[in-house]
């Protein structure tokens, strides 16, 4: 068998070519999506910071961790504590004790993420003097970097100051250093300290305080600001390429499975000699799969090679757009010119390989099978026309994965539905059903797609009609892409649009107040602006504070929940929430606001929590919140959230206020500390789900990677399609038609068979965008369902400029040859 596939592909080359293309593009997208994903497994090691040259760090407690039957669980706290006084004092027995403190300080044209800090630590780095000298009074700084010079008089949010001094610029932060008295008074609590003593003295002064952590050698990054940002980073980058790896892994499965299926079916009239001939249907098949195992094994050997050195090109253009940072990148032995070296990076190789062969085996056996049960004149008749392209097992398997879809869309939780890998992947079950069921559908679209035209003066509409919907393989091989691309695009930016919407208005509708005032980059206000908010005339002032609080779910699962602390009264005022029982009065220092996603939700029960600090607490349920799009939050009050800084106050106008002199009033109380203060409409505006960068450019790398493919196969698969037309046009050209006019039949045709792909496509977008609507409405969040009109029109038109110019080129070329004989 395989030296008569190896004589087959020697003579017939040309028409496994689309074969081989899909297949090696297909592998490559695997492999680069594999190698993205590998990457992102295992952080950098970091070295100490800040305080490289520290002999210890003692740091108060900041991780949450509950015993459970199987197990310590933790979790981040908001809120680290401060060390205890007693345990200060007995380390200052010890020896020399440091406190370290850190705060956000602004200066107008000065870099946007300063950070003041006391000038005691800067040896810690170590910082050193490049000009000037140290500060000595409250209004004298030491700047890092050389954005400033000594002399020079700086505004910032916390008063006027003289630049006094430079230090060097260490390339993890900005610094400014005040003196310690007035750092302190700038920044009461301390969470950590820097101690110069026996480190086995240390530990044993802290070991009775819960959760301090005495920090040595490369331990001390843990004493860095965010020092799991690496981590993090790596968290959101293996989301991103496994969701890429994911719908880029379906694309290119479903379309390397069609077209090995579609490259067997074009050889329907040659097997139908070869059954005259005497072949058996065993051999028939032996050979087709002879021949997909030979081109299947170079094509991802090919393919494995090409994504080798894709990889590195997609993590430099995710660095570049700021998806990734700046030290991410490819394992130098994952290089394809190091695979020697390469076996510990070997899996996505090994896995697109495996994954590439199985498909095309898959996909030429499954065509082969009907080719070799069909009899010797049945298989000529239907190399013509296409009259039986349903079979049994296309049937059974296209319909099975509707229901599935239908069952998993309106029977699912509809929680489940709006998450990121669940709207994601759900779209494609139903893009292979109806890819399966599409050749049912093929000739009533193409007659009404093509019942207008087919009633104009001369033969050109009809045969375009007849041609479309005789060859209903073809038509539905060729539309495929097309049904993808339009179902991708119209399911995944349909579905962030409709979810985005349906946040913004749940905004829209919590918010009572007149105007928002918010601090100047994201940190809190301090009790004296607060002070200062609340005594502005005819303002009701609600301020708020974000927190988080933890409850453990089942006696296992510790589960975080962002909060917010306010005021009962004021926040009633204010605030429209969205409550399924009880009432926002009820709030007090001894319960909390929950909503119906938590375990327990009966307004009276009470429910053992731990607050942002670690405290725990057994609180009462004063109100339960609807779940909505899973934004809705917890409520506490700020005796309940010790530690955490007024982010946000919400003001509402009293009665006959002004609300232009409230504006004004609210501003002059603002004063040089900084901050915004905006209506409602512009605060809901600027906080409205859509606008987030990251969220943008990730969604657009997924579907860009998926569509450039099915680009590609749609070139590829229209190539196929009319390389098997030679007989076709033969018999167009002896007829009388002239070359122009064959070639506008032929275009006409590619652009009928984009508009049944294209129309397949808003099927499926439509269908999966009518469950997230009802998901919605059930979740108390509706929404109308926003399609992506401008994203959908650029894709169906992109696929009818490459499907009429893939037509349209190689019909020419066979045309210039002249008519040849039909037979």
């Amino acid at each position: 068998m395989l030296s008569v596939a190896l004589r087959t592909l020697r003579a017939r080359w040309t028409g496994f070519v689309g074969s081989f293309v899909a297949l090696a593009l297909g592998v490559a997208l695997l492999t680069v999506m594999g190698l993205a994903l590998a990457a992102t497994l295992d952080a950098p090691d970091r070295a100490p910071e800040r305080f490289a040259a520290a002999p210890l760090v003692v740091r108060g407690a900041d991780t949450l961790r509950v015993a459970t039957p199987i197990g310590d669980r933790t979790q981040p706290l908001a809120e680290p504590r401060a060390l205890p006084a007693t345990a200060v004092a007995e380390l200052r027995r010890l020896g020399r004790v440091t406190p370290d403190r850190s705060f956000a300080v602004r200066v107008p044209g000065g870099p946007g993420d300063l950070v003041g800090h006391p000038w005691s630590v800067a040896a810690f780095a170590p910082y050193e003097i490049v000009s000037g000298r140290a500060p000595r009074t409250a209004d004298e700084v030491v700047v890092s970097g050389s954005w400033t010079r000594p002399g020079r008089r700086l505004r910032t949010d916390q008063g006027s100051v003289t630049v006094v001094g430079t230090v060097t610029d260490r390339g993890f932060e900005h610094a400014v250093f005040y003196t310690d008295t007035r750092a302190a008074r700038l920044a009461p609590r301390s969470t950590q300290l820097v101690v110069d003593a026996d480190v086995t003295a240390v530990r044993n002064a802290v070991r009775d305080v819960p959760g301090v952590r005495v920090l040595t050698g490369d331990g001390r990054r843990y004493a860095d600001p965010d020092p799991g940002r690496d981590r993090a980073a790596l968290t959101a980058l293996n989301a991103l390429f496994g969701t890429a790896g994911g719908v880029t892994g379906f694309v290119s499965v479903f379309v390397v499975a069609s077209t090995f299926a579609f490259a067997v079916a074009q050889r329907r009239r040659e097997f139908g000699l070869l059954r005259t001939a005497g072949a058996t249907p065993g051999q028939l098949r032996r050979t087709v799969l002879a021949e997909a195992l030979l081109v299947g094994v170079v094509a991802s050997a090919a393919g494995c090679v090409l994504g080798g050195y894709g990889a590195p090109v997609l993590v430099r253009r995710t660095v570049h757009s700021g998806l990734a940072p700046a030290w991410f990148r490819i394992p130098d032995q994952a290089r394809p010119h190091e695979w020697p070296s390469a076996w510990p990076h070997a899996w996505p190789y090994c896995a697109a390989f495996a994954t590439g062969l199985l498909v095309a085996l898959c996909g030429a056996l499954a065509a082969s099978w009907r080719a070799g049960r069909t009899g010797p004149l049945a298989a000529l008749r239907e190399a013509d026309v296409d009259n039986r392209p349903m079979t049994r097992s296309r049937w059974a398997i296209g319909t099975g994965l509707l229901l599935t879809s239908a069952v998993l869309l309106f029977l699912g939780t509809p929680g489940d539905l709006l998450h990121r890998k669940t709207y994601v992947t759900r779209p494609m079950l139903l893009i292979t059903a109806v890819a399966l069921l599409a050749p049912v559908a093929v000739r009533p679209l193409t007659r009404l797609l093509t019942w207008a035209p087919a009633r104009l003066p001369g033969a050109g509409g009809l045969l375009v009609r007849e041609h479309a919907a005789a060859a209903v393989r073809r038509t539905a091989a060729v539309a495929a892409p097309v049904l993808v691309t339009v179902a991708l695009t119209g399911s995944l930016l349909g579905t962030t649009a409709t979810l985005n919407a349906a946040r913004a208005a749940e905004v829209r509708d919590r918010t009572a107040a007149d105007f928002v005032v918010t601090p100047p980059g994201g940190d809190g206000f301090d009790a004296e602006t607060v002070r200062a908010l609340r005594a502005v005339p005819g303002a009701e002032v609600s301020a708020s504070a974000g927190s988080a609080v933890y409850v453990l779910e089942d006696g296992v699962a510790l589960i975080r929940s962002g909060a917010r602390a306010a005021d009962p009264t004021a926040l009633a005022a204010t605030a429209r929430l969205p409550l399924a029982a009880g009432r926002t009065a009820d709030l007090d220092d001894d319960s909390i606001i929950v909503n119906e996603e938590w375990a327990r939700h009966t307004v009276g029960e009470r429910v053992r929590v731990w607050l942002g600090d670690g405290t725990e607490r057994t609180l009462r349920i004063a109100a339960v919140l609807r779940t909505g799009t899973g934004d809705n939050g917890v409520y506490v009050t700020p005796a309940n959230a010790a530690g955490a800084a007024v982010d946000r106050v919400d003001v509402a106008l009293r009665d006959g206020a002004d609300p232009a002199a409230v504006a004004a009033g609210l501003r002059a109380a603002l004063g040089e500390r900084g901050g915004r203060v905006r209506t409602a409409d512009r605060w809901i505006t600027a906080v409205s789900p859509g606008t987030d960068r990251t969220t943008r450019l990730g969604l657009l790398l997924v579907l860009g990677i998926a569509l450039l493919y099915t680009g590609i196969s749609l070139v590829n698969t229209v190539v196929m399609a009319t390389a098997d037309r030679t007989r076709e046009l033969a018999l167009l050209r002896l007829a009388g038609a002239t070359r122009g006019q064959a070639l506008r039949l032929v275009g006409a045709e590619a652009l009928t068979v984009v508009a049944v792909g294209a129309l397949l496509g808003l099927l499926v977008a439509g269908l999966d965008l009518a469950g997230i609507a009802a998901a919605l409405r059930l979740q108390s969040a509706p929404a109308p369902v926003r399609l992506p009109w401008p994203a959908l029109g650029a894709a169906v038109t992109a696929c009818a400029l490459l499907a009429v110019t893939a037509a349209v080129v190689p019909a020419a070329r066979t045309l210039r040859r002249g008519a040849p004989s039909p037979g």
